[in-house]
């Protein structure tokens, strides 16, 4: 709350608003066109500001709309483009960044570049192209405040190197226009800093690869400090409006608060005393300077205090926290006097943070408004707050209803996450899975635990992890048990990781569901040494025996508790956790054999997939691609540490030609990204084969495929596979030669990263890098298995059991690393 709806609906009402309605040079420069219609669009304008001021956004969007029309037919540039401004404003009150982006570049009169307002466009090169436009063409002041507003609507689409671009420029810009103060513009900069900060932040928590991670925490750092300094820069300032310096003066404090928190998280040695000076004597000066709370507009004085009183009580001092409920109360005071229900309900909500022993009241009245204006985006944090205290109490029902409540909620807003809420899109980690983690304990605290129901929260944990990772909207993936006319259904094994237990919860194929609670201790140390044994480059020498020793402990562990729930034989499909990931499950071995011995296996993230389809002997059609040689994007920056030519690609590549129909091969040279492109565009292929190094990571910037001229990142790969998925998506995609960046536990999430922002429904890939000659002998078998009408896992199975039974292949480096993740048919 404390930094998302002020940037929401204060920065940019506030900034832009302010300044294009309060300069009448501006708004008014061709008055004397006509006044009567002038003054109309005045009035309208004005009756647009009252109505955003009482959260009518939608009422004030037509009023702006109509005002546009009037200086259009007026054909007043500077009317039109103030008017716009205004528009985006309020589109962005109503979570339509895009459409916000859109209308600036309308104002702009550079509406073919709208490419750059569409959340699944990733190329920063867009924003190049239309800043350098600027470069030949004479800009006035209205058009600097449309720059400073796309600046601020790129930021709520998530797209911060633009959005830094852009305000970077603005403020280039300004500097041949004397009359333009850039005091705001740095203060939309300083945002996105603070964003941007925000953003490698969680990535941290998000990223386990220690290399990724150090690289991570120096960014955050880089960004926290640029936008602690650009907001005392515009503090410092004399000719500057009581709204800009409250507005950095908060923002400051808030970024130092969490600035500091985070350097006591991560064991940083950078200037922790500094802050805390720092962050006193910005307290020191807002509280000595409080007349500027009533300086500006009632709606901005109500999101100024509550931000002000949610960052005193992060500081342990009590006069400080006595305060915070003083200003939290006054806020709701003034809340109440102008009726704004959000206003009132984030106010009932602080104090219900600040009064521990009133929290139960503030917590259920911020509800009922939040739940009477439907703002569910607010709604399931007092949820969540509520069922909180409900547990606290031992009221496991009452507790268990709050959780599953703000789940639904938390559900109806994520699709927007993108575009309407910057704190959730870049906080998940912190403020968005433990809600899920926390109903899930408390569903299994109780003595008759409804074990569909932690399914289903453990399903909408992994598919929202999935879509965080990707930035992406809604994925539509279905349940596996809701797949009818199945005529042999799969065992479904979840294996959830709570930190002190690990729960095995197994759905059998008659539907029956059964689970066995393991205690941490007792297997964490070989989850931990299995995952390096396997991540480790001297895999291939580690000693069979070894490796089969903590397998075994894990299956023991895991699997032989519910053994009796499994059938002999068939498929199983496991949903893994991040402790698992990076594991095959096939290499669990009971003391006598593999498991994948007997089953054939696949995985899939929270048992959802996109819908199973068989694929059938005549749709055996390919685009293979692959690399052999030494290519320019092994030095590209984003590449895998070591790359070496891949010997027996090209004879991979034929085998799979000969293998499938009608298929068209880029090898080398032709397999550049473009080429790759544009045979996507140009025919359509169940079977997309690529092998070549490629790089699985729980950091999706650093997930990539190499083609010839450079890595392929996972981001780009959005727009590309996905060209021919207007009918049917992809129904397979191998990825041979691939693996696991060291240290990641969440190999599926990068494997089902590329699955999904490719359209396919099942994925082979391998999480090392397996032996040249027993990858394209397995890649040869899994395809005439297919030819021979197996489905996928079983073709995988046999492929496995081929390399198992050859001398020279028994050893688990050879045949284990290769996955299914997605569907199993």
């Amino acid at each position: 709350m404390k930094n998302q709806r002020l940037l929401k609906h204060l920065l940019t009402f506030i900034v832009s608003y302010s300044l294009v309605i309060s300069e009448p040079s501006i708004m008014l420069s061709q008055a004397q066109t006509n006044n009567e219609q002038l003054r109309q669009a005045q009035s309208l304008i004005q009756q647009g500001q009252e109505q955003l001021n009482q959260g009518q956004a939608l009422t004030a969007l037509n009023l702006w709309q109509q005002a546009t029309q009037i200086y259009r037919r007026l054909q007043n540039e500077q009317g039109i483009k103030g008017s716009l401004i205004n528009q985006s404003i309020a589109l962005q009150t109503l979570g339509l960044s895009p459409r916000a982006c859109k209308v600036l570049l309308e104002g702009l009169k550079l509406n073919a570049a709208s490419e750059i307002c569409n959340t699944s466009s990733k190329q920063p090169t867009e924003v190049t192209k239309l800043l350098a436009l600027f470069d030949k063409k004479t800009v006035s002041p209205v058009d600097l405040l449309v720059l400073q507003n796309l600046g601020n609507a790129l930021r709520r689409l998530g797209k911060l190197t633009e959005s830094e671009a852009v305000l970077n420029k603005t403020i280039m810009l300004s500097e041949n226009q004397h009359n333009f103060n850039t005091s705001s513009t740095l203060l939309s900069l300083g945002n996105t800093k603070f964003y941007a900060y925000k953003f490698f932040k969680d990535k941290y928590l998000q990223v386990e690869e220690p290399t990724f991670r150090q690289q991570t925490v120096k960014l955050s750092q880089q960004k926290a400090l640029e936008g602690i300094e650009i907001y005392q820069k515009i503090i410092n300032r004399n000719n500057i409006s009581s709204s800009v310096k409250l507005q950095s003066l908060l923002r400051k404090l808030s970024l130092l608060l969490d600035y500091s928190q985070w350097q006591t998280n991560t064991k940083s040695q950078n200037t922790s005393v500094t802050t805390e000076q720092q962050i006193q004597e910005e307290v020191n000066f807002l509280l000595k300077n409080s007349h500027l709370f009533e300086e500006v507009s009632i709606n901005e004085s109500i999101y100024a205090q509550l931000n002000f009183a949610k960052s005193l009580n992060q500081i342990p001092d009590k006069t400080l926290n006595s305060l915070a409920i003083k200003y939290g109360l006054a806020s709701l005071r003034k809340a109440n006097s102008i009726n704004n229900k959000r206003l009132m309900s984030y106010s009932n909500g602080l104090l219900g943070e600040l009064q521990p022993e009133k929290a139960h009241t503030y917590f259920s009245e911020a509800l009922s408004i939040a739940q009477s204006i439907q703002a569910w985006d607010i709604a399931y944090q007092w949820q969540q707050q509520l069922g909180k205290l409900y547990q606290q109490q031992g009221k496991y029902q009452e507790a268990t209803q709050y959780y599953k409540v703000a789940i639904q909620n938390f559900s109806k807003i994520r699709d927007n996450l993108s575009t309407t809420n910057l704190d959730l899109q870049f906080s998940f980690y912190e403020k968005v899975e433990p809600i899920y983690r926390d109903y899930i304990r408390l569903l299994l605290s109780s003595s008759h635990p409804q074990l569909d129901k932690v399914i289903q929260a453990y399903e909408q944990l992994q598919l929202a992890e999935l879509e965080n990772y990707l930035r992406c909207g809604k994925l539509e993936f279905i349940p596996i048990n809701s797949i009818a006319n199945l005529k042999n259904k799969p065992t479904i094994i979840n294996i959830i990781d709570l930190g002190k237990s690990i729960e095995v919860i197994v759905r059998s194929p008659n539907q029956s569901l059964h689970h066995h609670s393991v205690n941490t201790k007792t297997i964490r140390t070989s989850i931990e040494y299995f995952l390096n044994t396997l991540q480790d480059q001297g895999l291939a020498d580690t000693q069979k025996s070894v490796i089969i020793y903590h397998s075994q402990i894990l299956y023991q562990g895991l699997i032989a508790p519910v053994k009796k729930h499994l059938p002999s034989s068939g498929t199983l499909v496991f949903t893994l956790d991040n402790s698992f990931q990076s594991m095959p499950m096939s290499l669990l071995h009971d003391g006598r054999d593999y498991l994948f011995k007997n089953y054939s296996i696949t995985t899939a993230l929270g048992s959802r997939i996109r819908p199973p389809k068989a694929l059938v002997k005549e749709q055996l059609k390919a685009l293979i691609a692959g690399l052999s040689q030494f290519s320019p994007s092994f030095n590209a920056q984003n590449a895998p540490p070591g790359l070496k030519p891949l010997p027996e690609v090209e004879k991979e590549v034929a085998d799979v030609k000969q293998q499938t129909r009608a298929s068209i091969k880029l090898l080398n040279e032709q397999f550049t990204s473009d080429n790759f492109q544009q045979e996507l565009k140009t025919a359509k292929f169940p079977i997309v084969h690529v092998t070549t190094h490629g790089q699985f990571s729980s950091d999706p910037e650093q997930t990539v495929l190499l083609a010839w001229d450079k890595p392929i990142n996972i981001r780009e790969l959005d727009g590309w596979l996905k060209v021919q998925n207007n009918q049917d998506p992809i129904e397979l995609l191998v990825l041979s030669a691939c693996q696991t960046a060291k240290g990641n536990k969440r190999s599926t999430l990068g494997i089902a990263g590329v699955a999904a922002q490719a359209g396919a429904r099942t994925t082979l890939a391998s999480l090392w890098l397996v032996d040249a000659e027993s990858t394209a002998m397995l890649i040869e078998q899994f395809y005439k298995g297919l030819n021979n009408n197996l489905s996928k896992a079983e073709a995988l199975r046999q492929a496995q059991l081929g390399l198992l039974s050859h001398p020279q292949y028994q050893h688990p480096y050879y045949w284990a690393g290769f996955v299914l993740v997605g569907s199993w048919l």
